[in-house]
């Protein structure tokens, strides 16, 4: 059976709930219905063979415990938690679709590591960051929910909600360890970024915790308009960072104003096209935030933003449809595989 990416975003996004928590939600759906909607006028056919090669890359790449590829992030969730992303990007289902089986298996890995206290972490990762682990997950299990008939996943992923929000520290962030410690801006947009979702669940996630994370975030710009990576200590702008940023305040509901308007001029500086050399090794997560943050500024951003990034991507997909990145090409491949995606992605917390 064919399902319209409509009929399946349906079935992929539950009720907002009062809509209490992010309060601009409702003019930021209206205001981004009446932008552009790119779509199909992106995503050509040389693309979407593109992302099919890298599906089919990812799927051949996981094993049967459903984590990815072999090495030091075999075992890691985050990255698993983005090859999960990328096969639901694609309209795929757990159980149905031509990747329905994968997903099963990211599905299952991921609930097998979820803690009692709601800790989402195998504690055999080789990362310095555990946060980033529970947050990528938390945001996977979160757009998995709906379409899945596995019935702990509701309750794991409550506990893994709670766990982000009991461990929100003084300044409004998070950082490395599920403890209310230090903070920096690039676990806390993950974090965010995992509210959000589950937020669009029915999951409840209070207002003050988005307040204080928000807040936090607008802290880290600096007078350029990029931002810093921690709000407490002064710390020069990088690209990838400032593009978390801005998706952060998108993804809470925040459409305009001083923050972002600087945040994308500073942003729009560092084009694909012209590469990336100081910030290569974060190259698939500055270009994973931009993607959407110029999905969400629409007009001119997305206009130009995208084909660069497109053409980028598709120059340096290798022939067995992967990407390379230090971390790991499942990783990378993932990476790339959402953001070529982007105009027609299935999945709920791309919306606009």
């Amino acid at each position: 059976m064919k399902f319209t990416r409509r009929a399946l975003l349906n079935q992929m996004t539950l009720a907002l709930g009062s809509g209490v928590l992010f309060p601009d939600l409702a003019f930021a759906q209206e205001a981004g219905s009446q932008r552009d909607s790119p779509g199909k006028t992106f995503f050509d056919k040389r693309t979407r063979d593109a992302v099919d090669a890298g599906l089919a890359y990812l799927a051949a790449r996981q094993t049967e415990e459903g984590t990815f590829g072999i090495g030091p992030y075999q075992s890691n969730l985050a990255v698993c938690g983005l090859c999960g992303m990328a096969f639901l990007s694609a309209g795929n289902l757990p159980g149905r679709g031509k990747y329905g089986g994968q997903l099963n298996g990211c599905i299952d890995y991921i609930l097998a590591n979820a803690r009692d206290s709601g800790f989402i972490q195998t504690g055999e990762s080789n990362t310095r960051g555990p946060m980033y682990e529970h947050g990528f997950a938390t945001l996977f299990l979160a757009e998995a929910y709906g379409t899945s008939p596995k019935p702990q996943l509701r309750q794991k992923l409550t506990k893994a909600v709670q766990l982000i929000i009991n461990t929100q520290n003084d300044e409004g962030g998070w950082r490395y360890e599920p403890r209310r410690d230090e903070a920096d801006l690039s676990v806390t947009v993950c974090q965010v970024m995992a509210l959000r979702a589950a937020h669009n669940t029915g999951v409840f996630v209070p207002k003050a915790t988005i307040d204080r994370a928000i807040a936090y975030v607008e802290r880290c710009q600096n007078d350029d308009g990029g931002f810093a990576y921690m709000a407490n200590a002064p710390g020069e702008s990088r690209f990838p960072r400032s593009a978390a940023a801005l998706v952060a305040m998108y993804n809470a509901g925040i459409y305009e104003g001083e923050v972002l308007t600087k945040g994308l001029a500073y942003v729009m500086q560092f084009p694909p096209n012209q590469g990336l050399q100081d910030d290569r090794q974060y190259y698939f997560y500055g270009h994973y935030y931009a993607a959407q943050a110029m999905w969400h500024a629409g007009g001119r951003y997305w206009e130009a933003w995208y084909p660069a990034i497109r053409e980028a991507l598709l120059d340096e997909q290798q022939a067995n449809g992967s990407w390379s990145d230090a971390i790991s090409s499942e990783y990378g491949t993932a990476m790339a595989c959402l953001i070529l995606r982007m105009p027609e992605s299935y999945l709920p917390i791309f919306e606009r």
